[in-house]
């Protein structure tokens, strides 16, 4: 609560006729006050003190407009910001508008609807939790307002028992262990398994989890792969447990500095050989380089038309998927071994003919 105190209950200790009333009464009637304040009223929506005791009487609460004058002062008296103003020879009061505002809920609202990994379910319960942050008169507004726009949801909704195993081990710097699927031609779930026969189990140390493409992702190291780090998609994990009894390597540790760096130089969370590439392209596609690899590249004029970047990437078939759609507008200007590696990958699809192989 704010202010780190506990409302006082002096002066709500009687009521009108002289009666005593009990201290866990008085503690209810001052949440419920606050309770009401904070999500049915605003600067434009203000109650009148006999309304709110009607209001507070209304949920099995006796409660005379003197009771919520005290009350009121209770609260503002240990650190809640509540407005009061006569009108009419009626006292009202509202509280300020909450700490988010329309635009910033709205936000937050419209990210959980374009989270693939978050389910449909999961995405309404979410976003109404979210939208009552703004009070009952905003959450409506903003109720109204929300349109479905993703219809690329994953169906898996134990993801969200898999962040809070994930983050108790990251939290504790444990290992992690978990079986992880992938989607068969009917969008079945089947899980890994060893040539064996049996469900193949990873045991990973957790790096970071981070959104990338409207997905999850769970960046992990293995100490069996010195150097290199694996990617898992979270909604895919599986029997997700973290082991206490197995501490985290201090080469993850270490690792979780790179993170940042490590989502801009990947394509799409495909790993690669890490390399200083220079690109050459045209002055019109600025727009989706910066789109890669952030405002803060540096560009470089060459001529009127044509400009160039050096950037630190992970070089994939993914990458080159990217650099192809540009077409004739963007190249690789350096190394010459990478610019090779892309000829070749094009010249192995020309050579394919359009056959899947």
């Amino acid at each position: 609560m704010k202010g780190g105190k506990k409302p006082a209950i002096i002066g709500l200790s009687r009521n009108p006729g002289g009666e005593r009333v009990a201290e866990n009464g008085n503690r209810i009637i001052l949440l419920k006050l606050y309770e009401y304040l904070s999500r049915e009223t605003d600067d434009e929506h203000p109650v009148s003190r006999r309304a709110l005791a009607q209001a507070l009487s209304a949920q099995g609460l006796p409660c005379h407009v003197r009771t919520v004058s005290r009350g009121i002062e209770a609260l503002t008296e240990y650190g809640y910001d509540v407005i009061s103003f006569m009108q009419d020879h009626e006292k009202y009061y509202f509280m300020p508008d909450p700490d988010f505002s329309i635009a910033e809920l709205k936000i937050m609202m419209d990210a959980v609807c374009g989270a693939n990994f978050v389910t449909a379910r999961k995405t309404d319960a979410l976003i109404d939790k979210i939208a009552s942050l703004g009070g009952s008169h905003r959450k409506q507004l903003l109720k109204r307002s929300m349109k479905d726009f993703n219809a690329h949801k994953h169906s898996n909704e134990s993801i969200l028992y898999n962040v809070e195993s994930i983050e108790a081990a990251l939290q504790k710097r444990k290992k992690i262990s978990f079986c992880y699927a992938d989607l068969n031609e009917r969008a079945e779930r089947v899980l890994r398994t060893r040539s064996t026969g049996e469900t193949k189990r990873y045991t990973v140390d957790p790096i970071a989890l981070i959104v990338c493409d409207d997905n999850y992702y769970l960046i992990t190291y293995n100490p069996r792969y010195p150097g290199s780090t694996a990617n898992f998609r979270v909604d895919r994990m599986d029997r997700v447990e973290a082991l206490e009894d197995a501490a985290q390597s201090k080469e993850a540790a270490e690792m979780y500095s790179m993170v940042k760096d490590y989502t801009r130089q990947s394509f799409k969370m495909q790993g690669g050989e890490l390399t200083k590439v220079t690109l050459r392209f045209c002055r019109g596609i600025l727009g989706p380089v910066y789109d890669q690899f952030g405002e803060k590249t540096r560009v470089r004029v060459v001529d009127e038309n044509t400009l160039s970047v050096t950037v630190l990437l992970r070089v994939s078939k993914t990458f080159f998927g990217w650099l192809a759609q540009f077409g004739s507008e963007m190249e690789i200007a350096e190394p010459e071994s990478v610019r090779e590696a892309y000829m070749e990958h094009i010249r192995t699809i020309l050579l394919q003919g359009g056959e899947i192989r």
